[in-house]
């Protein structure tokens, strides 16, 4: 069983920790020691995966922008070699291109040192195997091997013979990859220069998206003028590399009007999700984001399932089915989940083309569902320019969504130790006391409480869960109306006064 200290670790599918002393009064606890640990119980874990001894792995390792990256890939490979492992040490890269190593460069397993948005003095531990990133049940057993040998040093493995370290640019590769699949998709008259003509902003937001405007925009002749926050610099300076972000977005939203731009794009900080902005400045992201995926995932998969997370709006629904003729599929927040499930729905025969999440987490089948903000944005642009040679636009693709006139999120702390039991008794008695009231309870959201109201009545919707990992209750509300959001908010306030463990300040702060 995994210590308080080591079980703290384990961030769903992901190893995170505090990767540098002293910022935000956190004390480091991702420490060499700790760091090479990890990395040891992984070569292990992966032996008994593969049945190869570590001398016969091969493992990639790379790392995103943060300034604690060298450092802890320098343990990640001492403690890998130690142990016997050949290891590709791949640089700078994005996360999406550490799991393409498994496919190109025939490794047994890749390690991407990141924590995606999260801020600057934190890192940790992504890994990939040839089918995909590792489960939660997957790092629990590589934190409790982890454990075991900070308890007992003698018992990490140490070779006769050190494993071989070698060198690659891999993203050079991926860049390549990403271009030719731009010069087949929109086959132009000058083949290699597809993008010509285009002017396209880029925001890296200094994280490692930084290569997209250099080595696969610019090369296929578009203009990538305007361009900002390309360099990789981990103390992340200039905005929070998040397309969730509110001053992210407004950032790129700015760059993209006054460059006079065609389309900008912005990634987070390990290029596995993004968002853009379309000529006008206006964001194509969340709501709008999942419908244009939608579009494209649904050309050639007629009758196509979408799969996205329980947050997406009414109006989502509406235009797949109604206006796309797919399929909408609610599930559970969390990246993982949503391709999870999409992958379980093609086993079972429903043809399933898209993983999506309103965060940017965009996984298409085509591509391992591997979710890539690279790739996404790579099929959105072929998609431009074939719209362009039409006289249209990507506006013209999901102008018939319908969007909210308000939306809001807010979040709840639970006060009470065991906040998973706190969490699922409020749920049950909010599900209870949604059927007493007579309330529209959805039948497909698979996460929390979904309730719907008509005219009159707040005219949207509300969903209430429980976070996977912390001890918080999101509360999230959609309105077709001006002022909807307050009336369905005053419904739950009702109730939720009559519950205890949980803090419902922020509620009671937007209705003031």
């Amino acid at each position: 069983m995994l210590s308080p200290f080591w079980k703290h670790f384990k961030s769903g599918t992901d190893i995170r920790g505090v990767a540098i002393e002293g910022a935000y009064g956190e004390p480091l606890d991702l420490t060499d020691e700790v760091v090479e640990n990890i990395a040891t119980g992984f070569a292990g874990w992966l032996t008994k995966r593969t049945g190869k001894p570590e001398e016969q792995l091969t493992v990639s390792v790379g790392r995103d922008s943060r300034i604690s990256g060298p450092r802890i890939r320098d343990a990640v490979i001492n403690a890998l070699t130690t142990s016997g492992v050949r290891v590709i040490d791949c640089g700078l890269a994005s996360t999406p291109a550490m799991f393409m190593t498994t496919v190109d460069l025939k490794c047994d397993a890749s390690i991407q040192i990141t924590a995606s948005h999260h801020p600057y003095h934190r890192n940790g531990l992504k890994f990939f195997l040839p089918s995909g990133g590792l489960e939660g049940s997957d790092i629990s057993e590589v934190l409790e091997t982890a454990q075991e040998f900070a308890n007992n040093p003698e018992t990490r493995k140490k070779a006769s013979m050190p494993g071989a370290l070698v060198r690659e640019d891999y993203m050079a590769q991926y860049a390549a990859r990403l271009r030719s699949l731009i010069c087949e998709g929109v086959k132009a008259a000058d083949y290699e220069h597809p993008l010509k003509g285009f002017h396209i902003v880029v925001d890296a937001g200094n994280g490692a998206g930084g290569f997209y405007a250099d080595q696969v925009l610019a090369p296929l002749a578009a203009d990538i003028s305007g361009s900002q926050f390309l360099d990789p610099d981990g103390r992340f300076p200039n905005h929070v590399p998040n397309p969730e972000n509110k001053e992210a977005m407004a950032s790129i939203c700015a760059a993209t009007l006054k460059a006079g731009a065609d389309l900008g794009v912005i990634f987070d900080t390990d290029v596995d999700r993004a968002g853009c902005v379309d000529s006008a400045g206006r964001e194509i992201n969340r709501n709008r984001l999942v419908a244009l995926a939608s579009v494209i995932a649904l050309e050639g998969n007629d009758g196509g399932t979408i799969v996205t997370d329980s947050i997406t709006s009414s109006g989502i629904k509406a235009f797949i089915e109604q206006e796309l003729g797919g399929v909408h599929h609610r599930f559970k927040r969390g990246y993982k989940n949503v391709i999870n499930e999409a992958l379980r729905l093609n086993q079972a025969g429903v043809n399933c083309p898209l993983a999506i999440e309103t965060s940017g987490h965009a996984a298409l089948r085509e591509n391992y569902f591997l979710d890539d903000g690279a790739y996404l944005i790579t099929k959105i642009i072929i998609k431009a320019a074939q719209l362009r040679g039409q006289g249209k636009s990507l506006e013209s693709l999901i102008e018939k969504l319908a969007e909210p006139v308000e939306s809001e999120e807010l979040r709840f702390h639970i006060t009470e130790s065991d906040f998973k039991s706190c969490g699922n008794r409020i749920l049950s008695a909010l599900e209870q006391y949604a059927r007493k009231n007579g309330w529209a309870l959805a039948d497909d959201s698979r996460e929390g409480v979904r309730v719907s109201f008509g005219a009159g009545q707040g005219e949207g919707w509300f969903l209430l869960r429980l976070s996977v990992h912390d001890p918080v209750m999101p509360l999230n509300i959609e309105s077709d109306v001006k002022g909807g959001n307050r009336l369905i908010a005053e419904k739950l306030k009702s109730f939720l006064n009559s519950q205890q463990g949980l803090d419902i300040a922020s509620l009671k702060s937007f209705l003031s």
